[in-house]
């Protein structure tokens, strides 16, 4: 086999810690030798040790001349750099190979050179597209100290969010919703906005699959989202933010949200009378949240794409029509096709009876 079929294979043992490893990054790990492949092991939660640990200790007698391939590099703290330097000094791995390196990374600024040193050969870059895109959560917030922002929406072929009444209660297909609660497993967060909360009343957990439930974000300026709302009444696991305008932080009334589990975040208003998503990022990156799936709506999307927070667009396109309807976002203040914003489509497929889309920034 070829180097790049077995960085596939970690690639895909990567995979089963999705919505587990946060704020770590997804990794799978082989041992090669002879071109078999001798141990296997995958980051299976944030508590875990790295696999090499896990992997070098189990097996005792590593033949001389292994490869060790990985997905990414591994995350080593200071504290166990000696240890982990030593398990390759006293095994039969003579190479590593890694879909990408973080150069943010005590391995990528240090552990390497110990390591080649060594006599251990280091390649990086084999599948590095795909092992980039796979930890593009981890890979944003070590570099930024700010999640990955995605912004999921779905939408008729005229562009419109819902009927002009507000209701989007079916745009997508059930296939779309699926997979909607699929990628809710996978974000630290969804976040959405007040009206959103009022007209569509969601949940924001996961229901149709099995996994996680994300932290629920609710962007509500004025802090009209009652005590007694089905959000805050069904906060059981304490995962509920309302963020908010910061000149509400003394309110008497917080506290009937504080002895609902109920976390706020205070943020100042703009010009413009939104909550400032920049300092807002800021706050949600020094509370460890690395990704958000943003649902809506139209305002929230439209305040995300303005200030260029979005890092991905997720359009679920249904085959059909309203003409009168919620546009997808509005209030940009463009109105000359050389000022749009510009996109490239990163994959387009089909899900269900919808066409799923995912763009990028040119």
């Amino acid at each position: 086999m070829q180097d790049e079929s077995y960085i596939q294979i970690t690639l895909q043992m990567a995979e089963k810690g999705k919505g587990a490893v946060s704020p770590l990054s997804l990794r799978g790990v082989i041992i090669v030798n002879d071109g078999k492949i001798i141990a296997a092991e995958f980051l299976k939660d944030r508590h875990s040790e790295q696999p090499e640990f896990n992997l070098l200790s189990k097996c005792n007698n590593i033949p001389n001349g292994s490869i060790l391939y990985s997905n990414i590099n591994p995350i080593i703290t200071s504290r166990d750099e000696e240890r982990y330097v030593a398990l390759f000094r006293n095994s039969g791995v003579k190479k590593m190979v890694f879909g990408t390196l973080d150069n943010n990374s005590l391995f990528y600024n240090k552990i390497a050179k110990k390591l080649k040193e060594s006599g251990i050969t280091i390649i990086s870059g084999i599948m590095g597209k795909e092992s980039i895109d796979l930890n593009r959560f981890f890979l944003k917030y070590g570099s930024s100290q700010t999640p990955y922002v995605t912004l999921k929406m779905a939408l008729t072929l005229d562009g419109k969010i819902s009927d002009i009444n507000g209701n989007s209660k079916w745009i997508s297909s059930v296939e779309s919703r699926s997979m909607v609660h699929e990628l809710r497993t996978e974000y630290d967060a969804v976040l959405v906005g007040y009206n959103t909360v009022i007209t569509d009343k969601p949940s924001l957990t996961v229901r149709l699959v099995e996994g996680r439930n994300p932290k629920r974000i609710v962007l509500d300026t004025r802090l009209e989202l009652k005590p007694n709302s089905d959000l805050v009444r069904k906060n059981k696991d304490n995962n509920l933010i309302i963020v908010t305008d910061k000149k509400n932080k003394d309110l008497p009334k917080l506290t009937k949200y504080y002895e609902a589990g109920v976390e706020f975040v205070f943020v100042p208003v703009n010009s413009d009378g939104m909550l400032d998503l920049k300092s807002l990022m800021r706050k949600l990156g020094r509370m460890k949240i690395t990704s958000i799936l943003v649902e809506g709506g139209g305002r929230v999307f439209s305040s995300f794409i303005k200030n260029k927070l979005d890092d991905e667009i997720l359009l679920f396109i249904a085959p059909k029509l309203l003409c009168e309807g919620i546009p997808l976002c509005s209030g940009l203040g463009i109105n000359s096709l050389s000022k749009a914003y510009k996109f490239y489509m990163n994959e387009v497929r089909k899900i269900g009876e919808d066409a799923l889309i995912r763009l990028m920034r040119r």
